[in-house]
């Protein structure tokens, strides 16, 4: 097992560093994140300062853990440890003559990464706080003013959760709020436990329940941001069978609406996420202020309903 621990640098614009792999190296004249190797006794830490300092010439002054990977190519195997690294000190130059880009993630294609590094693009796709829509969905109104005020707070994801809706109020509701997730910045992804409709033209996603996840043999759709709820690690190595983008993991921590139901804890959170090669999402019990903490557990960031929704508009 090779050990890397690698970088995803972010200027000011939101770009993201990456150089060109040598032709006759392994992977060789593919994109990649800047890192490299850990030396004996380095830790993960350590050596991310060295590797940025002898490739890039800049030294680091703040990063976070952004997704851990674990990957068999044919000949060897990698456990790749990202970073988010939002500070530096120093100019930016290819030490080792390797060609450098700063790409928008959104300009990323994933065929011109080595496989390994592909989970990479989609957790620097994806926000950090994730919002589920709350109960008061019969008040449109009031409903979309608080969706208002979740988006003013930095929400970059929302999943319409209306199961009392009929098809056509929540096709009406989808339409008015995909208008303010849209003008925000944020994308609006589908969860109709009754049956997908055929809605994704007018949405960004889907997001499916459970059942519906475990009822999958293969990824529904080739489009869109596709997730789904988990409770176990079953269902993890589920969404990472059927190549879906995300998954939302919970209870993470105790919550008033299902009280008797057990959490997880942090720790057990850790252990399943690191088993899986995908964005995870905490959710349950989650509170504003959560992020540092969950994303030292190796999650994307956090979900919630009452976290980020019960906010007086």
């Amino acid at each position: 097992m090779i050990h890397v621990a690698a970088a995803a640098i972010s200027d000011v614009q939101g770009r993201v560093l990456v150089s060109k792999r040598p032709e006759h190296v392994h992977q060789g004249g593919l994109w990649e994140f800047p890192g490299g190797k850990l030396e004996q006794d380095e830790s993960i830490e350590e050596a991310l300062v060295r590797e940025l300092r002898e490739e890039l010439g800049i030294q680091l002054l703040h990063s976070e853990p952004l997704i851990r990977i674990r990957h068999a190519y044919g000949d060897r195997s990698v456990l790749l440890d990202f970073f988010r690294v939002t500070r530096y000190s120093g100019k930016v130059k290819g030490l080792e003559g390797q060609p450098l880009r700063w790409l928008y993630p959104t300009e990323m294609e994933p065929e011109t990464f080595p496989e390994a590094d592909r989970p990479v693009i989609t957790a620097l796709q994806l926000p950090e706080r994730y919002l589920i829509t709350g109960d008061d969905v019969s008040q449109p109104s009031q409903f979309l003013q608080r969706l208002d005020t979740a988006l003013e707070q930095g929400i970059g994801i929302v999943q319409l959760r209306a199961h009392r809706l009929e098809d056509d109020a929540y096709r009406e509701l989808l339409l008015a709020s995909l208008s303010h997730c849209h003008s925000m910045g944020a994308k609006l992804l589908i969860n109709r436990p009754q049956g997908v409709v055929d809605w994704l033209g007018e949405a960004d996603g889907i997001h499916f329940t459970a059942r519906q996840l475990m009822s999958c043999t293969r990824r529904p759709l080739n489009e869109g941001l596709l997730g789904a709820s988990c409770h176990s690690l079953h269902e993890l190595q589920q969404v990472e069978r059927l190549g879906l983008d995300y998954a939302l993991l919970s209870p993470v921590r105790p919550t008033a609406s299902h009280p008797r139901v057990p959490c997880l804890g942090w720790e057990r959170f850790a252990e399943w996420v690191d088993r899986v090669n995908f964005p995870v999402y905490a959710l349950g019990g989650m509170q504003p202020g959560m992020q540092p903490q969950a994303k030292s557990y190796g999650a994307q960031g956090i979900a919630g309903i009452s976290t980020f929704w019960n906010v007086n508009p």
